[in-house]
């Protein structure tokens, strides 16, 4: 699969976001964006003329904007070949959602006494249950992926806010691959809104536990899922 018209098409609406300095880590935020919301999908092929052209930036700082991505894990340069969306192994959606449990437990562990700041949480959890009544199951994972990111956002760290918008970023890689979103995301509004519920109330020992056992049911179901969808579980890149 390689990068279409259409896709670098749409790019050219994001060169405003660029502003007067086109620098590597503002065409990398672009690009991240786009492969989080599946404009570019696991396994496709980046064209380096169509993107630099639709971003109106240089390739030299196009490939340094690739390098970042790489280092995220959400590229990966194939010699001779080119620059790919990564497509994860079974074992990276393991690694990522060990890594959400270590970090978002820890926040509402460690989030104090009540009340707690909660209106971006609320947002996206009403804005999950409004995309589901209307059949956005696109809308309700990205949603989804809202709340998690708000509920670290909770504990007021820039690291840790960019840790997460790193690994929700891969983990995005998985959902994209998977056929049936509402399958998916569906089972988990009903879960965003007991954790909502819990933290509104105070009860962070409560929301702690919805939460944690919340991400290994959401683990197990991922990964079931997508080691079928790969056949023998192994990963493959490009």
């Amino acid at each position: 699969m390689g990068t279409t018209g259409s896709e670098a098409g749409g790019l050219a609406d994001d060169r405003a976001l660029l502003g007067r300095t086109s620098t590597a880590e503002r065409v990398a935020d672009i690009l991240r964006t786009r492969i989080a919301e599946g404009f570019f999908r696991p396994g496709a092929r980046l064209s380096e003329d169509s993107i630099a052209g639709a971003l109106g930036v240089s390739r030299n700082t196009l490939r340094e904007a690739f390098r970042l991505l790489t280092h995220e894990r959400l590229l990966v340069h194939q010699l001779n070949r080119g620059v790919f969306v990564r497509v994860l192994a079974v074992e990276d959606v393991v690694d990522i959602y060990r890594t959400r449990r270590l970090v978002e437990c820890a926040v509402v562990h460690g989030l104090g006494k009540p009340p707690f700041a909660l209106d971006a949480l609320i947002r996206a959890v009403t804005g999950g249950e409004r995309d589901a009544r209307e059949g956005d199951w696109k809308g309700v994972s990205t949603a989804n992926i809202h709340f998690h990111r708000e509920l670290v956002a909770l504990a007021g760290s820039a690291r840790t806010d960019e840790l997460m918008r790193s690994v929700l970023a891969e983990l995005r890689l998985a959902f994209h691959m998977v056929d049936d979103p509402q399958a998916l995301h569906g089972p988990y509004l009903v879960r965003n809104r007991e954790i909502l519920d819990a933290l509104s109330a105070g009860e962070r020992e409560k929301a702690e536990h919805l939460l944690a056992d919340y991400l290994d049911d959401s683990r197990d179901q991922l990964v079931e899922v997508y080691a079928h969808l790969l056949g023998d579980g192994s990963g493959r890149d490009g």
